[in-house]
Order: C-alpha cells, then structure tokens, then sequence
C-alpha cells in the first residue's frame, strides 16, 4: 500500500470522542487533519462542565471494556495508561431498591454473596449468567467492531455463527428474567438498557451481553472524570499534527455532484477537505448540516420516523460538603416499570422515579474544593417528541428529583449545601447542545435500526463522508463510539492505500 498520506486533508466536524479517536489516529497515520469544534473546549457530550470551582463531566460517567480506549490510543502512538490516571472501581456501583441494595463487583464471589444476601437462593444463577453471556461477547462483540457499509457484510460468516446468539424476539428482560427467576434481581442485569437509552422490556436480548462486560472486565475512572479521555484525546492528536479549531462552529458540508468537498464555518469560511468525518449528533447533522435536498434517505419526513432514545434530565450540584456514598449509585423506582414505561412511551416522568448519583469527590479530589464534592444526578424522562412543556415543568420537576435524593440517599440536607447549580433537561439537550429532539443517546438501538441498518460509518449518502459518534454503527456508549472513530479511520486509510496495523482489520 502507498505511504503517502500527507496530501490527503481530512477534516473532522466535532471534537467528541468519535470524532477525536478518528483524527488522532488519521494523524498518526499522516494524514492532514483539521477539527472544527463548535464549543470552547473539547469533548461533545463526553466534555467537561465547570461550575466555579467544580468539574463534571457533561454526559458518559462509566468507561468499559477500557480495553478498546487502550488500543485506539496505542493505534494512534500514545499509551492511555500513561496519559491517565485510570482507576477500577470495585463495587462497581450500588443499586438501591425501596429496602435493600446490592452492591455490584467483579468478584466473583463477592457478587454470589451479595445476591444471597438479598435474593437468598438464586446465587448460583450468577455463574449460568455469567458463562451464557461469555459466550454471546464472544460470537457478538466481533460483529459490532466492523463496518457495514455493503450488505454482504451482513452475510459474513461471522455474523452467520453469531445468529444463535442474537436472541432474537426477546428483550434484554426476557433473557435476564429468565436466567434468573426474579423480578427484582434481574433489573440489577437489565438496568443497563439505559446506556442505550431505551427499556429493558423493550431493548433486543443480545444486549444481555452489557451486564456481562461490566462484571468481565470492570468499570473505571480516570482522575479528572470521564472528560478527560477527550482532553487527552485531543492531546494526542496534536501531538500527531492535528489541528485542533475551537469555537468553529460548521455551518454546512460542502457537497457536489453527490461528493463532500469540505465545510463552510459559520462566518463564511471555506474549508476545503479530500474527506469529512461528521461527530455531530446525527439526527442534527441531517437536519441542519447539509443543503436541502441532497440527502434522501434521512429527509426531516424519514428522521421523524426513526425510533429515539429517551433523553435525561441532569442536576450538576457543586456542594460544600463531603458525602459518604458510593461512587455510583443507581435508585430504582417503586414501580419501576412503570416509570421506565412513562420514559419511553413518552408520559409525564411523575414522582416515582429513577435516578442515578454519581458522588466522583469520594475518589477523585480534583473535581472539588477539599471538603466540597461535584455531585452529579441524571434522571431518564422522555425525548421531545413527548407533550410535555418542559420550560414550565422545569423548577417543580427539579423539586421532584430534590425531594427524591433527601428521602432515599444519606444526602438528606443536600438543598443546605448547594453552592453551584446547573440543570440540562431535554430542551437544553437541544438547543444548547445540538441534539435532535433532546434524545440524549441518539437512535434507539431496536434491530432495524442495527448494523446495516444504522446509519452508516461510510455515509451511504454523500461519497467522501463518513460518521462517527452515537448515532451511526456500531451505536452509543463510550466502547462502540470509539471504534466508530476507529471504523472510519481505517475505512479512509484503505481508501487512501495507507497501510496501517489495527486491532480492527475488518472494515
């Protein structure tokens, strides 16, 4: 293959972590790359907040299976461990019903023992979950890591083996319930829908293999938050010769004949590119990032029969006071289909809800003043395709999660120790942040919306185009966001003859 990359301009329209996994490895491998970010800071919705003295990460609290941030940053010539101060967190996190917890671990054991604990007598079911779910990474998670830009992939003999496995007709709960026999115990494997942003009733059972990830191959943090993946990210593609624009915000790309020619900033200018890589949201990308008309398949009219993810009504509490709570924790509410059901067929959330705190202060001192603590607290609701005002539900819906945090945590008297405040509900998703209809983790990730079927890494639409991010194959969630960075590096490199070595050979 040619080794002579360099006249080759790819230019990359938002500095997320799709966005800046493809352009530090594009750079690595010399190519001239230029990343136009609409924010002041790098990050997208895995970027930092700061509040006065506190820090937050915006969106993505958990990193899994790190392996795959190791190796996208080992393919583009840095090392993550040396860049970052990884921690693995054991318990992973708590999960807190009406009058018992289980505190999850990758212990083995442990996890048994917790389970005996409060679900006497289905302990052993942990090894069946564990064992049938080893077996379905197995044959599944390869099929996620190539690209499906030709429908024969779709008749690989890869994905063939793995069909099996798919369980296909059952959801995320079925499976679960049925490994384990109780309600309960199985929302403790099912809650996970929730990265994907759908129902554990609703989201397809081969995402069993989730749970499976977490209690494989752990959870981490990196001191400084989750954001600061995207910070030493962005580091590294410097470091290769990327450039790296902040505040420019793309007005449009630049399409002819059916082909990208480059992008227009807002502002007027012109950026002329051999290829362009798009880590905007997608269903905004479609929406405003392109001259009405030329795209076909994914019309206003078809993006609003697309199926969405719910969105997430998010406190980002700076306080004056240290909490003795778990890193995460996750609350279920006392009828928790039911609320999961009002998130997703689109209902008013009501007061019984869900929710989720991460207290990052109790590990990581960096985020807070010494005794302060930045607290972070999502709570699913419905994306606004809903007919819900949420600029007049806004303060009492803030009430609601308020009164929810003092009755169920050990942060009783939290409202006494609020120093910084800033709430990102649905609206705020979308018009602050770009993020079509407020659904935070894009498209649903129902079958007809997987695989080839997704929007594409090599954009089926418009030729030199290629998307990265949550709302293209493989799908949202740190892991898969990464290889669709990684997917569209190597499906340019190819297309360039650049010969490169990979942990993802097949695109």
């Amino acid at each position: 293959m040619a080794e002579h990359p360099e006249k080759k301009h790819i230019v990359v329209v938002g500095a997320g972590p799709g966005g800046l996994t493809a352009a530090m490895i594009l750079a690595y491998r010399g190519f001239r790359v230029t990343v136009c970010e609409a924010q002041h800071r790098v990050g997208g919705r895995n970027g930092a907040l700061e509040l006065g003295p506190y820090t937050f990460d915006i969106g993505p609290t958990f990193l899994m299976l790190k392996s795959i941030l190791d190796e996208v940053f080992h393919e583009a010539g840095g090392d993550a461990d040396t860049a970052m101060d990884m921690r693995r967190l054991d318990p992973m996190y708590r999960l807190q019903y009406q009058d018992a917890h289980i505190d999850a671990t990758t212990d083995h054991e442990k996890m048994k023992s917790e389970i005996a604990r409060v679900f006497p007598g289905h302990e052993d079911r942990y090894e069946q979950f564990f064992n049938q779910e080893q077996t379905r990474f197995r044959y599944l998670f390869p099929c996620l890591q190539k690209s499906y830009h030709r429908f024969s992939t779709m008749l690989g003999p890869d994905l063939l083996k793995a069909v099996p496995h798919l369980a296909m007709g059952r959801s995320l709960y079925d499976v679960m319930y049925g490994t384990f026999g109780k309600q309960d115990l199985a929302l403790a494997f099912t809650f996970q829908a929730k990265y994907l942003g759908m129902s554990p009733w609703e989201c397809p059972g081969l995402f069993s293999m989730i749970p499976y990830i977490e209690h494989a191959f752990g959870i981490y943090h990196p001191i400084g938050g989750l954001s600061r993946i995207s910070e030493t990210m962005a580091d590294q593609a410097r470091q290769n010769g990327a450039d790296i624009r902040l505040n420019a915000p793309v007005e449009q790309v630049l399409v002819k004949d059916r082909q990208a020619q480059g992008v227009r900033l807002v502002g007027g200018e012109v950026i002329e590119a051999d290829e362009v890589v798009i880590n905007a949201d997608f269903g905004y990308a479609a929406q405003h990032l392109f001259e009405p008309g030329i795209l076909r398949k994914y019309t206003p009219q078809k993006l609003e029969k697309l199926r969405l993810s719910c969105s997430i009504f998010m406190l980002y509490l700076g306080l004056d006071k240290l909490y003795d709570m778990p890193h995460h924790t996750i609350f279920f509410a006392k009828d928790y289909r039911r609320n999961v059901e009002d998130v997703f067929h689109l209902r008013d959330p009501g007061t019984d809800i869900s929710f989720y705190i991460r207290n990052a202060s109790a590990l990581d001192s960096t985020l807070a003043p010494e005794g302060h603590s930045a607290v972070y607290v999502l709570t699913p609701v419905a994306n606004l395709r809903a007919p819900i005002d949420w600029a007049a539900k806004r303060e009492s819906f803030r009430e609601v999660v308020l009164q929810n945090i003092e009755a169920r945590s050990p942060m009783k008297d939290i409202r006494a120790h609020i120093k910084e405040e800033k709430i990102i509900g649905p609206l705020e998703w979308r018009d602050d942040l770009n993020v079509y209809e407020g659904a935070t983790f894009n498209l649903a990730h129902n079958i007809p919306q997987m695989l080839y079927f997704r929007p594409r890494n090599k954009f089926e639409e418009v030729g030199h185009c290629y998307l990265v991010g949550g709302g293209t194959h493989p799908g949202s969630g740190l892991p898969t966001i990464y290889e669709s960075g990684r997917i569209a590096a190597n499906l340019i490199s190819r297309a360039h003859q650049v010969s490169f070595v990979s942990g993802n050979l097949e695109v």
